[in-house]
């Protein structure tokens, strides 16, 4: 298995020319780097205008490996080659390197880029990529595997300290600025230094003038005064998120999202730029994508699929609305006995939660499981807000919440079946949809009722979150290793001992009065939340494509689409039949309902090829599991237009064998906008389609048999969620 690494970008706040000064520092041998023995250099090349440098050296690395691996290998250390292609007329630094030892057993490649910060000249990005495959190695391939790993690891974190020394050596030596690279006719006349007016957060006035008549102790006299005051004055650009909108910073990620390992860094650029690609334009926070790898022990495509299908969910049922639109019934205020309530010791939003005073049977009966849920979902989007507000005001990470449950007052009242019922639905939907946001769970006054509840619903809950649980039987939460071991003293609720006032409703038994006919006994079995949606979902199987009509009234009108691969691979076509098309599809097909199925529907007779009755508007695309499309088609006639998606079998264009069931699963949405909608040109909506597009390296110019048999679906029916957050 290959092993890879994608570093976020590393800063360094001082100007190009001088970090790469330091760098060369390095050569040939590096004191700050003992398993660096040496280096030699091969071969070394410069243009004529001395603006491109390219060097190859030979680099031996001593190996901190177990003394039985060295002798079996034969070796004391390893080469390594290393080219490096530094241009000054672009300020940037290549470095390409790859293993000469045992490169028919291990391939080892790297790749750094050094360039100029893109909103401050005056300050130095690093990125790094690297591999390590491991075919062979005497039968130690795990052991050389952690060994490269941990090695590597150290010499990450050991490059930006280097880098650092020798910039502090080179100032001390009186250097302080190298004139950025110009050309010969440029050099003679004079050059400005970077002034206020340049640099964003520098002091205002400060402005220098040299050239290349003038001696190096005033030129350097001069940039120091200038570049001193820039570096007491000037901020990172990092604030509420990355500087660039699809680049990690290394000093954003710690001040925003915590210390990671070299693994986990890696992880969350990765899936971020795998986010960057096939959900342009609406990917989630840093914070958020970071908690689904957490829940899934940083396996990028595990995580991956967990939150594709969270992504869809919250698209289907319109959850980044929720803070804006939801209001909570005037029920739900009174009865619902649970609230936010400043915060614990870690700065984590505290919430409060009088389970045991809370008539689960009433609300259900007078609001019923959907509200509830829904209110459950607004409380844990509050969540995260106060969570995202409490990490830019306090200065560090805060990724959770704790929460207080009493459970004074639970009977077996609680352990009604469909309210149980409720209960693990809500749980499901939220660990699918909200994992590694509860920091702490703290369960007192658990009374002896308790443990009959917990049997029935502990194996439902995570591991991991289980681990989060603290129990607190009788007046236990008082004592020492109770709430004040997590909560200061001063935000102790007041029913619970404390002295500080705590706002949230004391439940209670919801009136009879209050009940409502339609939510007598009855538990929903469709989707968790009681909503309009415009989205439709289809499965895809083999043979049976899923195809959509639209008929067309009049030229320039424009078909739009938004989908969503939740499953599986498929082609995306756009048709037009020249052929009246009954609105009333000729075919169904129908997938088990036992499999969560919703079947596809088919207008195109099988028998029909591409030719003069049909026509393809718009070519075939390739859309891989989890990839998120928009577009839209400006139609140049009238008539019937199909929006066709068909299963694709990646196992014919792979080596893949795998047995996987032959077939895929869409979330779709549909629209048609009248010509008359729209003044003058319709080029800006057909050059965003193309580019959509085009932007996606796996398109295809299949043009094979378009049409088979096809079945239908129920279009009101809203997905199944909870099928979606299984994994």
């Amino acid at each position: 298995m290959v092993q890879k690494y994608q570093s976020p970008v590393r800063v360094y706040k001082h100007p190009f020319e001088l970090v790469m000064a330091a760098y060369e520092k390095r050569f040939p041998t590096c004191k700050m780097i003992p398993v660096f023995l040496g280096s030699d250099i091969i071969s070394e090349t410069k243009s004529k205008d001395g603006a491109e440098h390219v060097v190859d050296r030979r680099c031996r690395l001593n190996v901190d490996a177990p003394y039985i691996l060295k002798k079996i290998a034969g070796v004391d250390h390893v080469v390594f080659r290393q080219v490096n292609a530094l241009d000054r007329r672009s300020r940037t630094l290549r470095i390409d390197a790859h293993n000469e030892s045992f490169s028919s057993r291990v391939i080892v490649k790297e790749s750094c880029f050094y360039s100029v910060h893109p909103e401050n000249p005056n300050w130095t990005c690093f990125e790094q990529t690297a591999s390590l495959d491991i075919k062979s190695f005497f039968n130690f391939e795990h052991m050389v595997e952690k060994i490269a790993m941990k090695q590597y690891a150290a010499n990450i974190k050991k490059g930006k300290e280097v880098i650092e020394y020798y910039i502090n050596e080179l100032i001390s030596e009186g250097v302080t600025y190298i004139p950025p690279w110009a050309p010969e006719k440029v050099q003679s006349q004079e050059i400005d230094i970077p002034s206020s007016e340049d640099t964003p957060s520098q002091d205002s006035g400060l402005r220098s003038r040299t050239n290349s008549t003038a001696s190096q102790h005033s030129r350097e006299s001069v940039s120091s005064l200038v570049l001193g005051a820039s570096a007491a004055t000037i901020k990172s650009p990092v604030s509420d998120g990355p500087s660039s909108p699809d680049k990690l910073e290394d000093v954003y990620i710690e001040r925003y999202l915590g210390n990671l390992s070299l693994v986990q860094e890696s992880a969350l650029v990765q899936l971020q730029q795998w986010l960057q690609k096939t959900h342009k334009g609406k990917i989630p926070k840093d914070a958020h994508i970071l908690r689904f790898l957490r829940a899934r022990e940083f396996s990028v495509e595990k995580a991956r699929e967990m939150l594709v299908h969270s992504l869809a969910w919250r698209k289907l049922h319109s959850i980044d609305k929720l803070l804006e639109t939801y209001s909570p019934s005037e029920i739900l205020q009174q009865y619902y006995s649970g609230g936010w309530h400043y915060s614990d010791k870690d700065g984590r939003p505290l919430y409060v939660l009088k389970l045991g005073q809370m008539d689960v049977k009433g609300l259900m009966k007078s609001v019923g499981e959907e509200a509830i849920l829904k209110h459950v979902l607004y409380v844990n989007e509050e969540g995260l807000r106060i969570a995202d507000e409490a990490t830019k005001s306090r200065g560090y990470p805060v990724s959770a919440c704790t929460c207080i449950v009493d459970l004074e007052g639970l009977s077996m009242r609680h352990l009604w079946r469909p309210g149980i019922r409720a209960l693990l639905r809500i749980i499901e939907v939220v660990e699918a949809n909200y994992p590694e946001t509860m920091g702490r769970l703290l369960i007192v006054r658990a009374p002896r009722v308790f443990p009959v509840l917990w049997t029935l619903v502990s194996p439902f809950i995570d591991e991991d979150t289980r681990q989060k649980f603290t129990f607190y039987g009788g007046n236990d939460y008082q004592e020492p290793g109770g709430l004040r071991d997590f909560i200061d003293e001063k935000y102790i609720p007041d029913f619970l001992g404390g002295d500080c006032y705590c706002d949230v409703p004391d439940g209670g038994l919801v009136p009879k009065s209050l009940y409502k006919e339609e939510f007598q006994d009855k538990s929903p079995e469709g989707p968790p939340l009681s909503i309009d949606s415009c989205y439709n979902t289809s499965h895809v199987v083999k043979d049976y494509p899923h195809e959509v009509l639209i008929q067309v009234p009049q030229k320039g009108s424009v078909i739009t689409w938004d989908f969503d691969i939740l499953k599986g691979d498929v082609t995306f076509t756009v048709l037009r039949c020249k052929r009246s098309i009954s609105a009333d599809p000729f075919h169904q097909h129908h997938v088990s309902t036992a499999t969560g199925g919703i079947g596809s529907v088919q207008y195109i007779d099988k028998n029909m090829q591409v030719g003069p009755d049909l026509s393809i508007v718009e070519r075939p695309l390739i859309c891989r599991d989890g990839d998120s499309v928009q577009g839209s088609h400006v139609v140049s006639e009238s008539g019937s237009y199909i929006l066709q998606w068909k299963y694709f079998d990646s196992a014919k264009t792979s080596f893949d064998f795998t047995l996987a069931p032959h077939k895929s699963k869409v979330m779709y949405h549909t629209e048609l906008l009248r010509s008359e909608a729209f003044r003058g040109s319709m080029s800006s909506l057909q050059s965003y389609h193309s580019g959509s597009l085009s932007s996606r390296a796996s398109q295809s110019s299949l043009t094979g048999s378009l049409t088979s048999p096809g079945p239908s679906s129920n279009p009101n029916r809203l997905v199944d969620s909870s099928r979606l957050s299984r994994h």
